[in-house]
């Protein structure tokens, strides 16, 4: 009997039912289909096991989640890669593991993962900009940076840096405490594979990129942008029908779309093609 394609497993599955580390290594199958993942699933109870033997289960969350931080990022060595932050190494779990580097979002799904493993209610944050992890406490939450070794970040600094990435400077408390919502396991996956696709469009990689826009879709079918993006991609890769089809499906979408009369000529360019490119 054959088995299911874990990537379809993943389109209809409930939220909460997505095992987030294991699928992130399902992300960095596709470019190691060699890869393991057993191996890097155990590495990450060892750590659990370690951890568990110096982290006081009386102690307060936030205690734990300091006690959690010194060992992921002092003991065991992970940083923010700085010398080459879009290095596609950064996005893909089994090389952030091995290198004990990564960007903030894949060192926020190991040290989301490893609190969860040991209770410690840590959640990620899709912030603009870096990806964040929050920790809710009676008081309130502590908002830290992964990729700076769990530094906590206070509301100004947070306002300073959604500024840089939006066009208001106008962010009142409302605002911010929205940018702070958890984000879900499905949304998590789908920005590794979104700055994986801009990793790899930025360097021409088109095969690659358009692989990421595939497993987007996989993930969630309803993204018109993901259809247009694709569409492009097969251009670039001469692949003139399916470009055809994916432009038309996101039109379909989004009729009203500001590119939509820019996405209309590509259409007529390509119907008169079509008979000739295939």
């Amino acid at each position: 009997m054959q088995k299911e394609n874990p990537w379809l497993q993943l389109r209809g599955a409930k939220d909460e039912d997505i095992a987030l580390f294991s699928s992130a290594l399902l992300i960095a199958k596709d470019e190691y289909p060699a890869l393991a993942a057993a191996d890097y699933e155990s590495q990450l109870q060892d750590f659990s096991k370690r951890l568990r033997n110096v982290l006081d289960p009386t102690e307060t969350p936030a205690a734990q989640l300091r006690c959690l931080n010194r060992f992921l990022f002092d003991d065991l060595g992970f940083s923010g890669d700085e010398q080459d932050y879009y290095d596609p190494r950064n996005s893909y779990l089994n090389e952030v593991l091995d290198r004990r580097l990564g960007n903030p979002i894949s060192l926020a799904v190991v040290q989301i993962e490893l609190a969860h493993r040991l209770d410690v209610p840590l959640q990620g944050v899709s912030f603009p900009g870096h990806f964040l992890v929050r920790l809710g406490l009676d008081e309130g939450i502590v908002v830290l940076d992964p990729f700076q070794k769990g530094r906590s970040l206070d509301a100004a600094e947070l306002r300073r840096r959604a500024r840089t990435h939006l066009d208001t400077h106008d962010i009142d408390d409302a605002r911010l405490a929205r940018m702070l919502e958890p984000a879900s396991h499905r949304a998590i996956l789908t920005r590794m594979l979104r700055n994986l696709k801009g990793v790899y469009a930025e360097r021409e990689q088109w095969d690659k990129a358009l692989r990421c826009c595939d497993r987007l879709l996989m993930i969630d079918s309803h993204q018109p942008t993901e259809y247009r993006d694709r569409g492009q991609l097969y251009l670039k890769l001469g692949y003139a029908r399916g470009a055809s089809e994916d432009l038309r499906r996101y039109l379909a979408f989004v009729p009203q779309a500001e590119d939509a009369e820019a996405i209309g000529l590509q259409l007529a360019e390509l119907g008169s093609a079509l008979p000739r490119l295939n």
